[in-house]
């Protein structure tokens, strides 16, 4: 009897210490142990507007190269991957868009289209920003120059981050102005060791002040998210001169890839960051491993994620959505240029609404809505 009590108490001793341990281990992130979480931080839902999209489209304009000093159709195979602001109670997209000519067989440009209600747009005839014969023409063509970001500085400057491509490297840069249509060019983002690295996609930290998206300094910093395989940080002091944020001697990785995740493969910015009061809010776009990533989301697919960063560490992660919350679904969406491709990249306030753009395979430019 005095065996039994002690087997049965040395049991009840062990079963309890495992609880304990059990009570203090954190969840696993895969999706079999996916658990619940307050995600009231988080825009959702957006709503794709079927009876406009897309949105905008390739067309036939014109306008004269002066790089190769002949008139171009710069708009002519795809328009795509567009940044969004409101200025003067309009929508403004700067988008990227590709001819057909070239060692690429597309040199990219940015053109720019203006809408009085966020949905139907009006192409200005020229691009806007294109490579050009200065001193950044040996990082911008002919590859062109991709996939722009845009915020507001505080003394109501437009600052750009966008990605030149000279055909081998691409690289983060910035530009400014005041109208949207005439720029200034500062160059790379990141320099010494890593000037001549792989980088893109700068998504600044940034306060929504009404319909103004103004960058917003925290802790004395301005910071920015930026990468296209997992996501980096740098800080500045006047957002054109910024340094990147390192960890042992390395960039400091701030958002991984998850395995079997609809971002198992890639993660890459979005929009500028949000800064609010539970932390910043990132929109991220995703990419699905070809073997390994999410069942049941085609392999290759980009969908859109959504993260929240610590408001006073931008690169502490405080949570993630565990599903995309937007994905390829439309035929625009699902073949293209690039098939599978929800390439989410412009984000604006306007008359009360979050108007998300985003291109679609690589070729066209649709819009989706949280009310």
């Amino acid at each position: 009897m005095k065996r039994k009590k002690k087997f049965k108490d040395v049991l009840w001793l062990c079963m309890i210490v495992m609880s304990v341990v059990a009570c203090k281990q954190k969840p696993v992130d895969t999706p079999s142990t996916a658990i619940q979480r307050d995600s009231s931080w988080a825009l959702l839902p957006f709503v794709k507007v079927d009876s406009v999209n897309p949105v905008l489209t390739a067309g036939t304009n014109t306008f004269k190269c002066p790089i190769l000093k002949s008139h171009v159709k710069w708009d002519e195979k795809d328009v795509f991957n567009p940044a969004a602001v409101v200025r003067d109670g309009k929508v403004y997209l700067l988008f990227r868009a590709e001819d057909k000519i070239g060692k690429y067989a597309g040199t990219s440009r940015l053109g720019l289209a203006v809408s009085d209600d966020g949905v139907h747009f009006t192409k200005m005839k020229e691009p806007v920003f294109f490579p050009d014969n200065d001193s950044l023409k040996q990082y911008e063509w002919e590859g062109g120059v991709e996939d722009p970001r845009i915020v507001e500085s505080a003394d109501g400057r437009y600052i750009m981050t966008y990605t030149a491509y000279d055909g081998t490297v691409a690289r983060l840069l910035v530009a400014t102005s005041s109208d949207l249509i005439h720029w200034v060019k500062h160059g790379r983002v990141l320099q010494g060791r890593y000037k001549n690295a792989w980088s893109k996609s700068g998504a600044i930290v940034s306060r929504v002040n009404g319909e103004h998206v103004v960058a917003e300094k925290i802790n004395g910093k301005y910071w920015m998210y930026f990468g296209d395989t997992n996501l980096f940080m740098a800080t500045s002091d006047d957002l054109i001169h910024w340094m990147p944020v390192r960890e042992d001697d390395s960039l400091k990785s701030v958002l991984k890839p998850r395995k079997g995740y609809f971002d198992s493969r890639l993660v890459e910015s979005g929009p500028y960051a949000i800064l609010t009061e539970k932390g910043i809010v990132l929109i991220y776009n995703g990419m699905n491993l070809e073997a390994g990533g999410e069942p049941g989301l085609a392999p290759g697919a980009y969908c859109g994620g959504q993260a929240l960063f610590d408001k006073n560490d931008p690169t502490k992660l405080i949570d993630r959505l565990e599903k995309n919350f937007i994905k390829p679904e439309k035929p625009y969406e699902i073949t293209g240029q690039v098939n599978q491709v929800c390439f989410l990249e412009g984000l604006v306030y306007f008359k009360g609404k979050w108007l998300l753009y985003y291109g679609t395979a690589d070729s066209k430019i649709a819009v989706a809505i949280h009310e």
